[in-house]
């Protein structure tokens, strides 16, 4: 027979499976971010293309450093996702509208970064909560 607490708890893969996908998520953001600061040359092509100067590039790049580096801080890991995520909707924005190229692997990252945003949801509607009057 079944207890209450058995019913009600996660199973035990979950919390593993998230922090699999944090950690990779996390480094694949790191590489891009670390890809980006450091000024490897098809990024800083593409930055031209977009138009709004070098400038743009080393804070997306710091951006998404960012972003990785609070997705696996556990009380900050929504944060991240949501930073994460509007950063893809602009990467995907851009390569629709401005560079062409696939958008497809900003499609996937902010998937997985939304993932992260509806796992962790309890985050921001604890800050919600925080400021309701």
């Amino acid at each position: 027979m079944m207890s209450i607490t058995d019913v009600q708890r996660p199973p035990r893969w979950k919390p593993a499976a998230l922090w699999s996908l944090k950690g990779l998520l996390a480094a694949a953001f790191l590489s891009a971010g670390g890809a980006k600061i450091f000024g490897v040359p098809m990024l800083v092509e593409n930055f031209q293309q977009i138009g709004l100067g070098q400038w743009f590039r080393y804070l997306t790049g710091v951006l998404e450093i960012v972003g990785a580096i609070t997705i696996l801080m556990p009380r900050l890991a929504a944060f991240g996702g949501v930073l994460l995520s509007c950063i893809m909707v602009g990467a995907i924005a851009t390569h629709l509208l401005l560079i062409g190229g696939s958008a497809v692997p900003a499609i996937v990252l902010l998937v997985l970064s939304a993932i992260v945003v509806i796992s962790h949801r309890d985050q921001i509607d604890d800050l919600f909560d925080r400021y309701d009057t």
